[in-house]
């Protein structure tokens, strides 16, 4: 199987990635859906100096990012930001974008269920005859209750992709699946030909080995689902505030990155920080090396 990795978790310059991917034998990237950050055509030439696919994207969905805002203005600015990150993937030569349709991190919810469902519908179907148009598969991504107060569960993705049709699937995420799902690994063989991307990271977040989740048992259940896309590497790792410092001590230390304040909130309201290029590199490694030993 493939596997490749987000990059929203230590925003550093492109080429430092990717250099990185190359030399730990990934096969590609799910790129920062940050379209105006890049330069596609510089890009490209990355991407093929160091031998990455792009794989696709995903949405950041920070501050006024947000589907299902109750203010129509935001839920267009919104549409017209997740158009503009299938461009970015068109242009990567990438197949997919994990869309997350709420603001992550916003748990109150500002209309009734059935008004929120329909605002959801009204503009991934925007969405996606977009993404047909340009040959990109959509992913909707559940996260867990703490994240978000839309999509929680795979099988309420599977009813929003049902109900916005144009060959729209799931996303599933292993941190949030095992928060979420009653049985994990049902939930993927239930998503089946509807799974378009999977994200993993283990169940305190680390990388996959760092916790206690049963990886050769979720290759071999991604295989039995007949699940052929790239396995995307996103660990969001925690940082050790207390005396204690059992794992990273490190916290703030932005060297080597290109952090704006908008991604440095989006990494800190996922309980991480910004760490030293040598921690940050470890836990790419041993990600890599877990899913190959795994059957990956």
């Amino acid at each position: 199987m493939k596997i490749c990795m987000h990059n929203w978790m230590r925003p550093e310059p492109l080429e430092v990635t990717l250099e990185r991917l190359h030399r730990l034998g990934y096969d590609g990237i799910e790129i920062m859906g940050e379209p105006r950050k890049y330069d596609t055509a510089e890009v490209r030439r990355m991407l093929d100096k160091f031998q990455i696919e792009c794989w696709g994207s995903v949405t950041i969905m920070v501050a006024g990012r947000d589907l299902i805002h109750a203010d129509p203005y935001f839920r267009e600015m919104s549409q017209q930001y997740v158009k503009e990150c299938i461009d970015l993937v068109n242009a990567l030569g990438g197949k997919i974008i994990t869309v997350v349709p709420s603001e992550v991190g916003k748990v109150v919810a500002m209309a009734d269920p059935e008004t929120e469902w329909d605002w959801a519908v009204e503009g991934l179907k925007r969405i996606a005859d977009h993404a047909n148009k340009k040959n990109v598969r959509i992913g909707l991504e559940p996260l867990n209750r703490f994240e978000t107060n839309f999509l929680n569960r795979h099988d309420q993705a599977l009813r929003l992709a049902e109900d916005v049709g144009e060959g729209v699937g799931v996303c599933l995420d292993v941190f949030h699946i095992n928060i979420e799902e009653a049985d994990p690994f049902q939930a993927i063989l239930n998503t089946g030909d509807k799974l378009v991307d999977f994200h993993v990271a283990d169940t305190d977040r680390y990388p996959p080995g760092h916790g206690h989740w049963d990886w050769q048992r979720t290759i071999e259940t991604l295989k039995q689902a007949g699940y052929n896309g790239y396995i995307t590497s996103e660990f969001v790792v925690p940082f050790d505030r207390s005396p204690i410092k059992a794992h990273l001590t490190e916290a703030g230390e932005a060297g080597g990155t290109e952090v704006s304040a908008a991604e440095l909130k989006f990494i800190r309201d996922h309980g991480s920080d910004v760490m030293s290029e040598a921690q940050y590199s470890k836990y790419v490694k041993d990600t890599i090396d877990h899913l190959r030993a795994a059957g990956a």
